[in-house]
C-alpha cells in the first residue's frame, strides 16, 4: 500500500523537525488544548500501537480498548495515554520512531481491504493506515507552529484530503446536522501544483485553493478564516465551518486567529 509509505514519510518528517529542539521545548504547551509535545507524541504513539494491535491481535486490541476506554471517560485521554506511556523526551522520542518504522515494515505488504477492528467501527487497513497518517499530520502541525517550522507539504497530503472528501456526511452527522444531498465541487492545488478535482461538477457550490488548507480545516488544525481557501454557496461555507474529518464526539474549529505558526 502507498498509504503505508505515505504514513511513514509523514512520521518521519515530524521526526526530523523534532531532532533539534531543546530539552525544554518537550514540555512546552502547544495552541491544541494546551498539550505539550510529550503529550503530542504520546498520543501519536498510542494510537499507532493499538493500530498495530488491531492487525497483528485483535484479542489484544480488543482487551486493550475494554479496559482504556471506560478510563477515559472517567480520568480523560491524556491522563490514561500518559499513565501507559511513562517515557518523556527523547526516550520517548526513540520509542515513537522505532515503532512507526517497525509498523510500516509490517504493514507494507497486508492485503487494503482486510477488515480490521478500531475503536469505532471496523474500518480496512488502507482506511486504518491513512487515518494514522492524518493523524500525524494533524497533531504534527501545533509541533510545527510552536517551534515556527513551515512545514514543507508534499502530495502523500492527497491521501487527507480523500479523507476529507468522504467524511463530508459524518462532518455533518457528527455536527447534528442534515446531510446535504450533494456534495460541493472542489478545485485543490496540491503542492506539486496539480489540481485535484471532486465533488458533482453541476454543483454551485465551490471551494478552491490550496489542497494544504483544505486538509487543515477538515482536521481542525485551522479556522477557515486563516486559510487561502476561496468558499462559496450555503453548503460549502456551512461545511467548511464545521468540517470534522476524524472519528469521536462533535469538536469545533479553531476560532480564527488561535492557530499559527509562532514566529
Amino acid at each position: 500500500m502507498q498509504q503505508v509509505q505515505d504514513f511513514l514519510a509523514e512520521s518521519e518528517a515530524l521526526a526530523a523537525v523534532l531532532q533539534d529542539v531543546a530539552e525544554a521545548d518537550w514540555t512546552r504547551p502547544t495552541q491544541f488544548k494546551g498539550w505539550t509535545v510529550n503529550d503530542v507524541i504520546v498520543h501519536l504513539l498510542f494510537w499507532n500501537r493499538a493500530a498495530d494491535l488491531s492487525l497483528t491481535d485483535p484479542d489484544g486490541f480488543t482487551a486493550l480498548i475494554g479496559a482504556a476506554f471506560p478510563r477515559m471517560m472517567a480520568e480523560g485521554m491524556r491522563a490514561v495515554e500518559n499513565a501507559a506511556i511513562p517515557e518523556r523526551g527523547w526516550a520517548l522520542y526513540d520509542l515513537w520512531c522505532e515503532q512507526f518504522r517497525d509498523m510500516a515494515v509490517r504493514w507494507a505488504d497486508v492485503d487494503p481491504k482486510l477488515r480490521l477492528k478500531w475503536a469505532g467501527p471496523d474500518m480496512s487497513a488502507r482506511s486504518s493506515i491513512t487515518a494514522r497518517q492524518m493523524e500525524t499530520w494533524a497533531h504534527g502541525q501545533e509541533i510545527f507552529d510552536l517551534l515556527g517550522v513551515e512545514r514543507q507539504d508534499q502530495d502523500r497530503i492527497g491521501n487527507i484530503v480523500i479523507l476529507g472528501v468522504n467524511t463530508f456526511g459524518w462532518s455533518h452527522q457528527v455536527q447534528g446536522l442534515d446531510i446535504p444531498e450533494r456534495l460541493p465541487r472542489l478545485r485543490l492545488v496540491a503542492p506539486s501544483g496539480t489540481v485535484w478535482e471532486f465533488g458533482d461538477a453541476d454543483m454551485p457550490d465551490l471551494i478552491e485553493g490550496p489542497a494544504v488548507d483544505f486538509a487543515r480545516v477538515v482536521t481542525q488544525t485551522r479556522n477557515i478564516a486563516d486559510t487561502a481557501l476561496a468558499v462559496s454557496g450555503p453548503v460549502a461555507d456551512l461545511w467548511m465551518r464545521t468540517a470534522q474529518c476524524f472519528a469521536g464526539g462533535k469538536e469545533a474549529p479553531p476560532p480564527p486567529g488561535t492557530r499559527f505558526a509562532v514566529v
